[in-house]
């Protein structure tokens, strides 16, 4: 099974996580989140996340969900895809990440794979009329 890890922007991602309880009724045990803030040392941030990776990584390898591509959580995250067994994606959404979770034996390509589809289907304009 594939890890999943959320790093975002303060407590972005353990609202996720908190998303996924309430509509899984659990979170799945592969599921993880790193918060980083504003004051982080980053150093200290990429030291946490390869500690998550080691706890989340139990033979699939581990898929990073980031939420804006360029910030703090995203360069963190990047730094973290230095093996073949981590793959990252940014703009994670709500969308995205049940599907990513609700698929839990695919290979960590495909869940890349489904992360970006599943973030942009699900990008709709919503109208009174539909």
């Amino acid at each position: 099974m594939v890890g999943v890890l959320l790093v975002t922007h303060n407590g972005l991602g353990d609202s996720f996580v908190d998303c996924v309880r309430h509509v899984l009724g659990e979170v799945p045990h592969n599921l993880k989140s790193l918060s980083v803030q504003s004051d982080d040392d980053p150093a200290q941030k990429l030291a946490e996340g390869e500690v998550l990776i080691k706890q989340l990584d139990t033979g699939g390898g581990v898929l990073i969900l980031a939420d804006v591509y360029g910030a703090t959580p995203s360069n963190i995250g990047r730094q973290l895809c230095h093996t073949e067994r981590v793959m990252g994606v940014a703009g994670v959404n709500l969308p995205m990440l049940l599907r990513v979770i609700c698929q839990p034996n695919k290979t960590m390509p495909e869940l890349a794979g489904i992360a970006v589809e599943g973030g942009r289907e699900c990008i709709v304009q919503m109208n009174p009329e539909d």
